[in-house]
């Protein structure tokens, strides 16, 4: 071989080195997600400031799980993105996720707040609290299972029986008192709405201030973004115009639920997506979370935002998550049966 055929030879692939490493650094992470990208867009964009990995979401309001099901092996999605614990469970059920040994998620997320086999990771949580009329100065206090208390007939706005948030609270009665004591509180509740269920938590806030009822369940992250102003100025009107307090259940304490995310089966990228979910339980990114969403850091030391911390100190339901979860479907079968969103 010739002195010149070694220097191209050496050449090409030096330049194919080049091209690898380039490739490399210019790796994307996919994440197919149920949760609205905006609200993970501030996470996302400091984390390929700091890293240069760009990020891409693919929202989907439902069917993640049987999307990346049926893309089997070809599925590009690296995370895979949920809004509550049950459907975390129900992506690993589903077995369209891998395990995750990092020795960072474990120290830095509580072991009730992540899958003991490694198949899903709480990232973040919320509460599941009571919005209220100003005019209510008295109310500082209340249980879940007051809702059903006949004096507040015609005064509740709740949205859908069926949206993950309600489902979630209501599975968590099972877990307290029963399917059966759970079918009489639940029939309670609506005899005690103001309107059809519906709408968002937002939309509650909106109706208590335009006097169409006085109290209802909304999750604490949305008071703070009403009251930040990042939504629109009417926003920030529903959010000033109410009280918040934070229920508790008569033997526990306040419902939470979790947003979370899971390694995909077949990730493309899997190392860089272990590195994103490691991230996202750092110190900076944790922080991130409860200033761009409101939400509590799962990361015991991270200081919560500001508007969320004065809610109040916040007394979490020793409840398992995963117990709750297991009465979902009895939930979901118990709001159709008292035809709650009729």
């Amino acid at each position: 071989m010739t002195i010149r055929r070694r220097l191209r030879l050496f050449a090409l692939a030096a330049a194919a080195a080049s091209l690898i490493a380039g490739a490399a650094h210019a790796s994307e992470i996919n994440i197919y997600t149920t949760r609205e990208a905006g609200l993970i867009e501030p996470l996302l964009k400091a984390y390929t400031q700091k890293t240069g990995v760009k990020v891409k979401t693919v929202f989907m309001k439902e069917g993640l799980a049987e999307r990346v099901a049926a893309e089997g092996r070809n599925s590009p999605a690296d995370l895979l993105m949920a809004v509550d614990v049950g459907s975390l469970i129900e992506l690993a059920d589903k077995g369209v996720t891998q395990p995750v040994k990092s020795a960072t998620l474990e120290a830095a997320i509580p072991a009730n707040l992540r899958d003991a086999g490694g198949n899903w990771f709480a990232l973040s949580s919320r509460a599941r609290v009571l919005y209220a009329s100003k005019s209510l100065t008295s109310l500082t206090s209340i249980t879940y299972e007051e809702l059903a208390d006949p004096k507040w007939k015609g005064r509740i706005c709740m949205r859908s029986g069926q949206h993950p948030y309600n489902t979630a609270l209501i599975a968590a009665h099972i877990a307290h008192h029963g399917v059966a004591a759970t079918e009489t509180w639940l029939k309670g509740v609506k005899a005690n709405l103001a309107r059809k269920p519906g709408g968002g938590d937002r939309d509650i806030a909106r109706d208590i201030l335009g006097g169409i009822c006085d109290i209802g369940i909304g999750n604490s992250y949305y008071v703070g973004l009403m009251r930040s102003g990042k939504g629109k100025p009417e926003q920030k009107a529903w959010g000033d115009g109410i009280n918040v307090v934070l229920p508790t259940f008569e033997k526990g304490g306040t419902h939470v639920n979790v947003s979370g995310a899971a390694l995909a089966k077949h990730a493309p990228h899997k190392e860089e997506a272990i590195a994103l979910l490691e991230f996202l339980v750092s110190d900076e990114g944790q922080a991130l979370y409860a200033e761009a969403n409101f939400e509590y850091p799962v990361k015991q030391g991270v200081r919560i935002a500001p508007l969320i911390e004065a809610l109040g100190p916040l007394k979490v339901d020793p409840v398992a998550l995963t117990e709750i979860s297991a009465h979902r479907k009895q939930a979901s079968e118990l709001v159709d049966k008292v035809e709650f969103d009729s």
